[in-house]
């Protein structure tokens, strides 16, 4: 539910330059505020005696990023009857989420499918109106463990692709799994890395050789 009206002032060289402060402040797109100016910008002679606008931007005072996360989570737990419940932290760039849960599987799925779908979905969910930010979601540290086996993985690889020169195709992983991998090897100077074949058997193919990644 919707709440009273909010509002913040932000300053800058011009009314424009104060808007976008205003807004990268509160995390929100130009439609989501009114914009009241509460002294335009002047630029004085050769810089001297310039003055910086100010705007008031007033917006409605609806759950944050976190509030907003945290309260989809909890009511997907009880949707799916889980004991679970999340650690969620924001940055300007960043939503987290950790989850505990007495029944790790039932959240993370079969390489992690089903904590990928909570991802694709919390991100909609975090997103909508908004300026857009990542959002990252784990279980039981299941998401850094999974990274780092598959980063180890991509290097391993690398290395046989330099040792034999020729190309080596990894198993099928899903589009978050490539990305991992894409990653890890996209400053290997001496391999590029590949995706090919369609869901749900896509899967990353390892160049001996430098060239564009996708």
């Amino acid at each position: 539910m919707r709440v009273q009206m909010k509002s913040i002032e932000a300053a800058g060289k011009t009314e424009e330059e104060a808007i976008e402060t205003g807004l990268r402040e509160l995390g929100l797109a130009r439609d989501d505020v009114s914009v009241e100016i509460i002294e335009r910008g002047k630029a004085g002679f050769l810089g001297i005696g310039s003055t910086p606008a100010t705007v008031r931007l007033v917006y409605d005072g609806e759950e944050t990023r976190s509030e907003r996360l945290d309260t989809f989570l909890t009511g997907l737990f009880e949707h799916m009857g889980v004991h679970a419940s999340a650690s969620v932290s924001e940055t300007d760039t960043d939503v987290n989420a950790e989850i505990t849960c007495e029944e790790q599987g039932v959240l993370v799925g079969k390489n992690g499918e089903v904590l990928d779908a909570i991802a694709h979905v919390s991100n909609y969910v975090v997103n909508r109106g908004r300026r857009h930010v990542r959002v990252n979601i784990d279980a039981e540290d299941y998401r850094r463990k999974r990274d780092e086996e598959l980063t180890a993985l991509a290097r391993s690889t690398a290395g046989k692709v330099i040792k034999l020169r020729r190309s080596i195709r990894l198993d099928p992983m899903n589009a978050y799994e490539r990305h991992v991998v894409h990653e890890a090897l996209q400053d290997n100077d001496k391999v590029t890395t590949h995706s090919v074949g369609e869901e749900p058997r896509r899967r990353v193919v390892v160049h001996y050789g430098r060239g564009e990644n996708n």
